[in-house]
């Protein structure tokens, strides 16, 4: 997942929400290396902020790094984001933020045993208690290189290669039968 939105391929990630989810890329800071991690994730977009969840609870890498630095990037399908995570799981609206993030998460809910379509707000409270819940603010777009498509340089060098090898079998071809 995560090479596809390097190279480019972003928003054919998110073409079809309902069955592959709304799949961002959630950029942070590990908690004990200070090194630079990339996270493909679901998540919803409301009213500007950015909901999304940690389904394997306080035991997620990221969720861990987050609550160690809370200054985060975003890829999402229309640019790149600045923004500042913050965990709202004890939030009274929870199991509404909550229930939004599992339906755009298409087929993922559904695989961890969650229709959050028709499950009842007990059900659901139940089925996600260990779950984290994190909206991001965004602050600012971003613009600098180094985000998604920082790899599509791939695609003409992989176009000519591809014409290169074209042309050649041609001109084999073409040899075979007059020889």
């Amino acid at each position: 997942m995560l090479v596809m939105w390097r190279l480019g391929l972003g928003k054919l990630v998110n073409i079809w929400p309902q069955v592959g989810g709304q799949i961002m890329v959630l950029v942070h800071t590990g908690r004990r290396s200070g090194q630079t991690r990339r996270t493909p994730v679901n998540y919803v977009r409301v009213n500007g902020d950015v909901y999304c969840t940690a389904g394997f609870g306080e035991r997620s890498d990221w969720y861990r790094n987050l609550c160690a630095n809370p200054q985060v990037e975003v890829w999402l399908p229309e640019g790149r984001y600045a923004g500042t995570a913050e965990d709202i799981s004890d939030s009274p609206e929870r199991l509404a933020w909550m229930r939004r993030v599992l339906i755009a998460s298409g087929f993922a809910a559904r695989a961890a045993g969650i229709n959050p379509h028709n499950i009842s707000d007990s059900a659901l409270s139940h089925a996600t208690g260990g779950y984290r819940l994190v909206r991001i603010r965004l602050t600012e777009p971003l613009h600098d290189p180094g985000g998604p498509g920082d790899l599509m340089w791939v695609w003409p060098l992989t176009g000519a290669a591809l014409l290169l090898a074209i042309l050649v079998r041609r001109r084999e071809s073409s040899e075979r039968l007059r020889g």
